[in-house]
């Protein structure tokens, strides 16, 4: 008998799309039992208990699940708002997404803008764009979650401005506010060196906590996250009867503010950020709670596909939910609308002046070799032979939990050996793909030993499979592993501009060890 822990039937869920399973569940389920809080917990989920535990919010109605029960009044002046993240706009120069949560429902939410923290003379209106979660039976309440969001336009490049985020009987220009001021800086409007970080796979932990103050470390003009965001959805295989918890998004997010307050967290998706409470496909919570460019081919149904210009690097973000051979359940959602327009965008950006770099983050690997998820074949058929055809520089991958690398790659063949401390010249020598996974979900293994700086032990052949449109494993034999490393870890990318442009890569352990670097140069003749 095929019985699930709630939401859709195992067998039931495999044969319908995520929409599909969405209307079952809003036919199904009951939109009692909503979890509220108190002032109590406004406070907790301020600061206290950052990784004991989900904080827990109330409110009125949500944009992703309708909903009728009236907001509760509580005082603004006691609601502490938590959970700061920035994005660029689709001109980082100019444009700034504020974004944060607050526990209950708030009036008049905005932001204050200055260039002096005591000066936050412009004031923006903020959207409010809440989020109810269903009860999951007997196992979780329903929950409502306050996401706000502030669009930031006309700013000038290259300036640091400070900001505070409040509402109606809390203004963050009160001099008891003063310690909760943000500061964040726009992009600049000529080609200068700076240095951005990624990863992918997080979730709320100790290492993850760890790795956000490690990225703040290096000083970062923007983060890219490869998805698998915070594990709120802990079976990732986009269905409904995947064990789903919104509440710890609250503690995710809480974890995240010390870093992403101050640098843009430009995220996208991953199969666990499938969470298929919530339509469109699964993205109503993201929608919900991140603020994205929106010059992606559909930002209301795919808001992790984007992209976006700093300095001398373009950078585009995919989902790779929808090419996926391996997880299927929003396998073609776009109907191709994505890859085409992926030829699109990589055309006009490296068409672009000014451009030198074009960098892609999406999460299920290209090429990896680890036991758990090992290759993706859908990424490699749909998107290799347009990273070929418009000479893709890098390209960062999550999914697999661990830190891999590969060799320069052209037409899926190993055209460059590039060992730690390597080189690669994009145009001639071909692409290095990186799985930048070990942000600090658990670690996978690989079947063969680690090889790293300092570590060395270079393998011909590994063996390995990737996974087929039929949905089984293809076995190969991988010459193109040339680093990897099982542990916590990041990529730090420090970009020079200038007649010679260069990627110096540097990926680092959670000890701050260095487990690899290598760099990526350009041609001029193209």
């Amino acid at each position: 008998m095929d019985t699930p822990r709630f939401g859709v039937p195992e067998r039931l869920a495999q044969r319908m799309t995520m929409a599909e399973q969405h209307a079952y569940l809003r036919a199904r389920l009951s939109r009692r039992r909503v979890l509220r809080g108190g002032a109590a917990a406004a406070g907790t989920v301020a600061g206290a208990g950052l990784l004991g535990g989900a904080a827990r919010a109330a409110g009125p109605r949500s944009a992703a699940v309708d909903r009728t029960p009236a907001s509760a009044a509580v005082n603004g002046a006691l609601v502490a708002p938590f959970g700061r993240h920035l994005a660029f706009g689709a001109d980082p120069r100019t444009q700034m997404r504020i974004s944060w949560q607050v526990p209950f429902a708030v009036r008049g939410p905005y932001v204050r803008i200055g260039t002096s923290p005591l000066e936050l003379t412009r004031k923006v209106e903020a959207e409010v764009r809440p989020l109810y979660t269903p009860s999951l039976g007997d196992r979780l309440p329903a929950v409502e979650q306050f996401y706000l969001h502030a669009a930031v336009n006309g700013l000038s490049p290259g300036v640091t401005y400070y900001y505070g985020i409040g509402h109606a009987d809390r203004d963050p220009a009160e001099p008891r506010h003063f310690a909760s001021v943000g500061t964040f800086r726009t992009a600049p409007d000529r080609q200068r060196a700076f240095v951005f970080t990624a990863f992918g796979d997080q979730g709320v932990s100790c290492h993850a906590l760890a790795a956000d103050q490690l990225i703040l470390d290096q000083n970062p003009s923007f983060h890219l996250h490869a998805g698998d965001l915070c594990y709120a959805d802990t079976t990732g295989h986009g269905k409904k009867s995947d064990l789903y918890d919104a509440r710890v998004w609250d503690s995710f997010l809480a974890q995240t503010d010390s870093v992403a307050a101050s640098v843009p967290w430009m995220v996208t998706t991953g199969n666990h950020d499938m969470e298929a409470w919530y339509s469109p496909d699964g993205y109503g919570g993201q929608l919900a709670r991140w603020s994205l460019p929106d010059n992606g081919p559909d930002p209301r149904r795919a808001p992790g596909v984007y992209s976006f210009v700093y300095g001398n690097v373009g950078v585009v973000a995919l989902d790779a939910n929808d090419v996926s051979y391996e997880i299927t359940a929003n396998n073609g959602y776009t109907g191709g609308a994505q890859t085409r327009w992926l030829d699109r965008r990589l055309e006009e950006l490296r068409k672009r002046p000014g451009i030198d770099f074009l960098v892609v983050f999406f999460h299920h690997c290209a090429y990896s070799t680890t036991s758990a998820h090992a290759s993706d074949g859908g990424v490699r058929d749909a998107w290799l032979p347009l990273f070929d055809k418009h000479q893709v520089d890098l390209v960062i991958n999550g999914h697999n939990h661990v830190y891999e690398r590969t060799d320069a790659i052209r037409g899926g063949r190993v055209a460059r050996r590039v060992p730690v401390a390597g080189s690669a010249d994009a145009v001639r020598d071909g692409i290095v793909y990186v799985t930048a996974g070990g942000a600090g979900a658990r670690l996978y293994e690989f079947p063969v030993p680690d090889s790293y700086e300092g570590h060395t032990e270079d393998l011909d052949e590994v063996k390995t499979y990737h996974w087929t449109k039929d949905g089984e494993k293809n076995r190969e034999t991988a010459d193109w592993s040339r680093v990897r490393y099982t542990g916590f870890s990041f990529l730090a990318v420090e970009v020079e501009p200038g007649p010679r442009p260069r990627l110096s890569v540097t990926a680092l352990a959670e000890s701050g060890e260095r487990v690899d670097r290598f760099e990526i140069t350009r041609s001029r003749s193209q």
